[in-house]
């Protein structure tokens, strides 16, 4: 099935039209006060010159919302024209103002009307239905000067931000995040206004994609199609927050789903624009040079709408040795380039192991993969033994030694001889897999993944078609391609995310056969690791959840980030929050273990889960009391 794009309404943001046949829009979020006018509108032209669309700027009051309009006016005299959208959390009345000052504004369900307080009640039908009254009432005021001024609204949920009434009848559920925000739309379209857009973030990119999913099949039911604004909340920074992202928003995208990105760094917002026109690039170009057949998106016309499920295909696939069933995915390491013929204990430091030569031990890091793949090489050395060699088909079968095992073409398959009763390896291109027959010994299938545009959404009806009949393994295996590191991350990591979230897939491989630029050997190794957390299929590092910074923000996040990654990098499967304020610290901390949250000028408050356990510590103090909490709850350990 050939690549689809849900057909949203159309919105106007400002000048601005989104939705429909329109271009998926790239925007990001100011960090700077709102009230330092100067210091947004420098902000403002560093993301406009890098390609941003739109900018959202936080209003967490009646000043900051009524300093909109000097923002906007000296972006204006400057020669600047972006749609402006405010962000709102908490204050009903400066969204009021807000929404006759900018284009657009983003208000969060989960705390425009009600509170949070981590309770748990048990509501009648009488006594919701009471509670949905009481926000009509709040809610319908900056419903009728949106319609008035004609400005555009994003109904934004957020995982961490449900309210204690939707927590108490859904749960902490995609389904409570869809029905947080359907609440506020059928307000909206009661009173005739649908300038909306509406977004499903967490960050956590698995339960993000499921939400966005429900929502969409939720409004395919409900007959209107609102756009939908993309984003992986508290991603991170550097590679771990591009990875998050791009599983996450990626994996959307090639669903055909999403109409608006924001990629959110903890970096300066001007390094989010990049990350997300590359993500939003190939669906893009795809849609100009296909802009007639874009016309025909029609919901009613296409199979793929009309028969969207939300369920993933959960494929348990047969046991071989360690690979496949309920074994968490493998890693295969390539080190056969740039090897003359034999591989040396050294060859190996790349794949994560360490060969002590004084002691004749070898040591595992934190990122060992499990295979080694040699290619035509030969190892003549003792191997730790936890790791399994590939060796190609005809290497193998000359020597048949212990740990090794055959790579075999798919091509050269109906003609070899000899196999390994244990585990045989097969490289099977993407196109080649719905002519496998049924083969008399066990096969783990590597399939490589092309670069074509919409290669996983094909790979995915064929393997759906592969798994009626057979329930082998399959590794999928990606290849860097160009030069533009930042580019292969975001790309690798989208496929992978698009695939493992259909329940495919027993393993990664990734190699660097084009010799691309910016990825040595370990750094490939890295990669594959670090996608398999993104994806929460196996850990191997620390986890953070780092919020991007916005002018609420009490510290430098960025700085902050860093200083605690000094100190707690080491701690294999912690999950840390690191907030900037408090708006969804607690409940996108839900999921880690400890949290870090601005609470005022200088001062942090240390979560234990949700729960505060250290109150307003200064700043300065504030790391090294994380450091001694962790410590109290016997989760730390001394660096090696």
């Amino acid at each position: 099935m050939n690549y689809v794009k849900l057909n949203t309404n159309e919105v106007n943001i400002g000048d601005l039209k989104m939705g429909g046949i329109h271009p998926i829009r790239v925007q990001s979020m100011t960090t700077a006060d709102t009230l330092n006018t100067e210091a947004v509108v420098e902000e403002c032209i560093r993301l406009i010159q890098v390609g941003c669309e739109m900018i959202r700027i936080t209003a967490p009051s009646l000043k900051d919302a009524e300093n909109l309009l000097n923002i906007k006016k000296e972006l204006k005299k400057r020669g600047y024209a972006i749609p402006l959208c405010a962000d709102i959390h908490y204050t009903p009345n400066a969204a009021e103002l807000a929404a006759r000052i900018v284009e657009k504004v983003r208000i969060n369900p989960g705390n425009y009307a009600d509170k949070k307080k981590f309770e748990f009640k048990e509501y009648s039908d009488i006594d919701y239905q009471a509670e949905l009254e009481r926000i009509r009432e709040k809610f319908l005021p900056l419903v009728k000067v949106c319609k008035e001024y004609g400005t555009a609204m994003r109904i934004g949920t957020n995982h961490g931000s449900l309210s204690d009434r939707i927590l108490s009848r859904y749960g902490d559920t995609p389904q409570g995040m869809v029905e947080s925000a359907m609440e506020f739309v059928r307000i909206c379209e009661d009173e005739g206004f649908r300038n909306i857009v509406i977004s499903m973030k967490a960050s956590n990119p698995l339960v993000m994609i499921e939400a966005y999913r429900l929502l969409v099949s939720t409004m395919i039911q409900n007959g209107t199609l609102y756009p939908i604004h993309l984003g992986v909340t508290e991603a991170g920074d550097g590679e771990d927050g591009r990875i998050k992202s791009a599983i996450g928003i990626g994996t959307l995208l090639e669903d055909g789903i999403g109409d608006t990105v924001r990629v959110s760094l903890t970096e300066p917002p001007e390094k989010e624009i990049p990350a997300a026109k590359k993500l939003v690039e190939p669906y893009n170009e795809f849609r100009a040079k296909n802009l007639d057949n874009f016309n025909q998106w029609l919901l009613n016309d296409h199979p793929k709408w009309r028969n969207f499920q939300v369920s993933n295909i959960n494929k348990n696939t047969e046991k071989i040795k360690n690979i496949g069933k309920d074994n968490v995915p493998v890693v295969i390491h390539s080190v056969q380039t740039g090897i003359q013929d034999k591989v040396k204990p050294s060859h190996l430091f790349s794949a994560g192991y360490i060969y002590n030569v004084q002691s004749d031990k070898w040591n595992l890091t934190d990122f060992a993969a499990d295979y080694v793949y040699i290619g035509d090489k030969t190892i003549e050395f003792e191997l730790p033994g936890n790791i399994g060699i590939l060796q190609d088909y005809y290497e193998w079968k000359q020597s048949k030694k212990e740990q090794h095992y055959p790579v075999i073409l798919f091509s050269d398959l109906k003609t070899i001889s000899d196999y390994h009763p244990q585990l045989n390896f097969v490289i099977i291109q993407s196109h080649e897999i719905n002519v496998v027959d049924n083969i008399g010994f066990p096969i783990v299938w590597i399939v490589e993944v092309n670069n074509e545009f919409y290669e996983c959404g094909k790979l995915k009806e064929q393997l759906k078609e592969f798994y009626s009949k057979k329930n082998s393994p399959i590794i999928f295996k990606f290849s860097l391609s160009s030069n533009d590191s930042e580019k292969e991350i975001l790309e690798i990591s989208k496929k992978a995310g698009y695939l493992f979230t259909q329940k495919f897939g027993n393993g990664i491989m990734i190699t660097n056969e084009k010799k691309v630029e910016g990825f040595n050997a370990q750094q490939v190794n890295r990669l594959m690791f670090d996608v398999l957390q993104g994806l929460r299929e196996r850990i191997s590092k620390t986890e953070y959840i780092a919020c991007p910074s916005c002018g609420r923000t009490l510290f430098d996040l960025q700085e902050t980030t860093q200083r605690i990654k000094e100190k707690t990098a080491h701690l294999k499967g912690l999950k840390i929050g690191i907030m900037g304020c408090i708006v969804n610290g607690p409940g996108e901390m839900a999921d880690a273990d400890f949290g870090y949250v601005g609470t005022g000028p200088g001062k942090v408050s240390l979560y234990k889960g949700h729960t505060v356990v250290k109150r307003n510590i200064p700043e300065e103090k504030a790391v090294d009391e994380l450091i001694n909490l962790i410590k109290e709850y016997g989760m730390y350990r001394e660096e090696l």
